[in-house]
């Protein structure tokens, strides 16, 4: 099982979805990953809906502000101090999108652009360390750089959180392995634009993509094979990007 009390600064440890259609994608993502919802209210805005599986605390979703800005996931890195990182960040060259900010008792975060575009934010965890649950079917299991310049985006983030990268022999494009420390982070491959995408566990590839189509979604590349397990790129009903994989993830 891979449940969490908290997780090691640099490490992946939140996504969440902001969506032209919270009712809609409650309802794609219940019925594709077995999510249970809870509204948590936020002051002066839509609340914040926490998606569940047995009980713990795997994505979010809520409505989007910019009604121009498309439908999208973001990953959240855990640092230990988000002042000190987002500060660091803009001496590596990164663009800082929203200034660091409290929410509410659970931390404090930024979101931030790398040096070649991919937005991602950090999170100083309090009352809250993110995810509760990784790997297992339904919840988060990888987070993907896809970059226009591999090389720019090694030299940032492995400035900014000490990441290494390691190339994966993946008989295709060029892929790198990202550890944290001594533990698998996420990956990185050439593409455009930059983007981090959100990976979930699935127990049956095949039998998801087809769910994702039923459910008013597009899948948009495979099922595929890949070192250690097969996975498929899809957009959700809102057009908001992720993708699934079936295989191994160590907890």
């Amino acid at each position: 099982m891979g449940e969490r009390t908290s997780h090691a600064p640099g490490t992946f440890s939140w996504v969440d979805l902001a969506t032209s259609d919270a009712d809609g994608a409650k309802v794609f993502y219940g019925g594709l990953l077995g999510w249970v919802f809870e509204d948590m209210p936020v002051p002066d805005s839509p609340p914040y809906s926490m998606a569940r599986l047995g009980g713990r605390a795997v994505a979010a979703l809520y409505p989007k502000r910019d009604e121009q800005a498309p439908s999208a996931w973001l990953s959240y890195v855990t640092v230990e101090d988000a002042d000190a990182t987002a500060e660091h960040a803009g001496e590596l060259g990164a663009t800082v999108i929203s200034e660091q900010f409290e929410v509410l008792e659970a931390g404090r975060m930024a979101v931030l652009q790398d040096p070649t575009g991919a937005v991602f934010a950090i999170w100083q965890p309090r009352a809250s360390i993110g995810a509760e649950l990784v790997n297992d079917p339904g919840a988060l299991c990888l987070n993907q750089l896809n970059t226009t310049d591999p090389q720019s985006a090694q030299a940032f983030y492995g400035g900014l959180f000490g990441w290494t990268f390691q190339g994966i022999e993946s008989g295709g494009p060029a892929y790198w392995g990202i550890n944290n420390g001594d533990r698998l982070n996420g990956g990185m491959m050439a593409g455009e634009p930059s983007h981090w995408l959100a990976y979930f566990t699935t127990a049956d590839i095949d039998a998801s993509a087809a769910k994702v189509g039923e459910l008013g979604g597009r899948v948009a590349l495979g099922p595929v094979p890949v070192p250690g397990g097969r996975i498929a790129v899809a957009a959700d009903p809102q057009g908001a990007v992720f993708a699934l994989l079936a295989g191994r993830i160590d907890d």
